[in-house]
């Protein structure tokens, strides 16, 4: 016999995760092995429960759903992401598939909908809302933003470690205004607002590595 889908649910509202948890229970070749309120608890849970699917949320507090995606999916053997969302912004969209997800659906999908897309993305087929698959067309015409350069991934791979501006600026001896200058180019390139979002989105597309800690 074949075994059921993995499945761990990630969304902060109590009513939304004890819904889709009622949904998925009478099919028996899906199975809920878990459920998180908030992404730190998702990474947590992926990394112990091993799930076959994600199904994620984006907005929630502390660790969003962007990040959580990048952190599951640089887990060995990573679950598939499908992320379930109330959101469909172009930026929301591009920052969730450049993350790993390989799914995107809003709120708003269908019972029978949301369930065959679960077992597509397990079976490793990406499922996108219409709309999400149009601004992802649109996203794919746009100019790509030029690459990040050698002292700019060097700078974000101190970010990515802890490091203030202060710090950044002794290790690389340049003066703070120098490293604010560096970190507004970054963000611009990546399309991002925040340090945060800058490792989030460079971790995503490998353009630097999490620093080692002996």
């Amino acid at each position: 016999m074949t075994e059921p889908i993995r499945v761990l649910v990630v969304d902060d509202h109590a009513v939304i995760r004890d819904g889709i948890a009622a949904m998925i229970e009478p099919h028996d070749d899906l199975l809920v092995v878990g459920t998180a309120a908030d992404g730190a608890a998702a990474v947590e849970l992926a990394t112990v429960l091993r799930p076959d699917v994600v199904l994620m949320d984006l907005r929630m507090p502390g660790v969003d759903g962007v990040a959580a995606t990048a952190r599951v999916s640089a887990l060995p053997s990573p679950p598939r992401v499908l992320v379930l969302t109330t959101y469909d912004s172009d930026a929301d969209i591009t920052r969730a598939v450049a993350a790993g997800a390989l799914g995107y659906l809003l709120k708003d999908t269908g019972r029978d909908d949301l369930l065959g897309a679960i077992r597509a993305v397990a079976d490793g087929v990406s499922v996108l809302t219409p709309s999400v698959a149009t601004a992802l067309v649109r996203q794919h015409h746009v100019a790509r933003p030029e690459p990040l350069s050698a002292r700019e991934r060097q700078v974000l791979t101190l970010v990515a470690g802890g490091a203030t501006n202060r710090h950044i600026a002794a290790a690389l001896m340049v003066s703070e205004a120098t490293v604010k200058t560096y970190l507004t180019r970054i963000f611009t390139k990546l399309q991002v607002s925040d340090r945060t979002a800058a490792v989030t989105a460079a971790l995503a597309q490998r353009l630097i590595t999490l620093p080692t800690i002996d």
